[in-house]
């Protein structure tokens, strides 16, 4: 048994930890070792690949690609293999990951399991709509063939299922033609979040990547940094400068605190304002902007942070942050890494898929305790008025009811659950 966080670093229980190296020893390592969760990077900010004291299978092994089609973008890999490397084989080729999150460092499997969602979802949906097919396997040795025409339950209960039907072990994606590693980019600070939704309305016609920052700390709340960008034309292949910064130790105390957070949200504000306008920018830079900050995780100290995202329907999404931005405000307990962005009206492709029409609202927090966890409830009560949800893969502390209200089709979703798996999440939220 070793200790094994999640990115959130609220704790570190003790795990058996059991590496997948080999597609063809896995059902027998996962049949004799169970019940356990498969852990790939462990991006995850809250239980959702944990299972404390209790078995992890570390997928990280099964990094192999299988076959890809220069001509039609078809990409066979192992479940371990990482967003990067899928980016830096293909997109010299002209292909590209259709969607993508915030961070290129999570294997296949974790994509699919949590349905990752990107800047772009208004015109590509999240990361399962370009999943083709599946091999899944199930610890009392049953094997599943799923796709989008292939037992598409199946496939709807693993696509965003958080690693809860089978362990993953061979899938095939779709990728997107590009031009090359560049969009063209906009940068456009507002002051209020009338200013945001029409910024957002008015892009979704135009633009394919939308994201903002919003400051969470102003009195009103609202002001931000809206960035939109699109493919670019020029096909011309440049690495970025491989160095990074690192966060080289876990300081005593948390680095973001009210005095910190003031003052880099109004530097930022100013920052990003002065540097508005239109530029050319790559694709890592852009998607993936953390990632240049190795462990940055470690600057919220000993206790860790929390993520709090939760999605808001369309129509009352504008009050509806409003009111949350003011809580935070009130609070004092505020985010700097906050996103707002908006969900276009498409189908989810999972049962247990997070996005849905509306705006979605992500926010980081230091653990503070119980002061934390108060305005958690404060939020939740907003979140569950509108009709919204919470994301799976960034919770830690979410109540059963409030789970089950917002997940409507849970009791479908766990026919297809796998009897030997459980998870710290599944544990807490589903009674198994």
């Amino acid at each position: 048994m070793r200790p094994v966080s999640s990115w959130g670093r609220l704790n570190a229980l003790p795990h058996e930890v059991i590496s997948l190296n080999h597609p063809e020893r896995v059902q027998n390592q996962i049949s004799k070792h169970n019940p356990g969760i498969a852990y790939g990077m462990g991006r995850s900010y809250g239980d959702a690949c944990l299972n404390p004291n209790g078995i992890l299978w570390h997928t990280t092994g099964l990094d192999r690609f299988i076959q890809f089609n220069d001509n039609t973008g078809q990409l066979v890999c192992e479940a371990g293999v990482l967003l990067r490397d899928i980016q830096r084989l293909v997109i010299p080729r002209g292909w590209i990951l259709p969607v993508t999150p915030g961070t290129q460092l999570i294997t296949v499997g974790g994509a699919i399991a949590n349905d990752v969602h990107g800047k772009n979802h208004h015109v590509l949906g999240s990361f399962g709509d370009h999943v083709k097919h599946i091999r899944l396997l199930r610890t009392d040795g049953q094997i599943i063939e799923c796709g989008p025409t292939l037992q598409p339950d199946w496939f709807a209960a693993t696509v965003g299922g958080l690693g809860l039907t089978g362990v993953m072990v061979e899938v095939e994606i779709q990728l997107k033609r590009v031009h090359g590693p560049w969009l063209n980019t906009e940068t456009i600070p507002y002051d209020n979040l009338n200013e945001f939704f029409k910024l957002a309305d008015e892009s979704e016609a135009g633009w394919e990547h939308t994201v903002s920052w919003v400051d969470c700390l102003t009195e009103g709340g609202g002001r931000g940094i809206f960035m939109r960008g699109n493919p670019g034309k020029t096909a011309q292949y440049n690495k970025l400068d491989g160095r990074k910064l690192t966060m080289p130790i876990v300081p005593p105390f948390s680095l973001v605190n009210t005095l910190s957070l003031r003052a880099f949200n109004t530097t930022y504000f100013n920052l990003m304002k002065w540097r508005a306008g239109t530029a050319i920018t790559h694709y890592e830079k852009f998607f993936y902007p953390l990632d240049n900050i190795l462990e940055w995780n470690r600057m919220y100290g000993p206790k860790g942070f929390y993520q709090y995202q939760c999605v808001i329907p369309r129509e009352v999404g504008q009050d509806g942050v409003q009111s949350m931005l003011a809580e935070i405000s009130k609070s004092g307990n505020g985010s700097f890494l906050t996103v707002l962005k908006t969900f276009g009206n498409r189908h989810a492709t999972g049962m247990m898929s997070f996005p849905q029409h509306g705006v979605t609202l992500a926010l980081d927090f230091p653990n503070q305790g119980t002061s934390t966890l108060k305005l958690f409830e404060r939020l939740d009560i907003i979140v569950r008025e509108t009709g919204g949800r919470i994301y799976l893969a960034k919770d830690a502390r979410m109540l059963r009811d409030m789970f089950e209200t917002g997940y409507p089709r849970l009791q479908e979703f766990l026919k297809y659950r796998d009897p030997g798996i459980s998870s710290g999440l599944s544990k807490r939220l589903m009674g198994f």
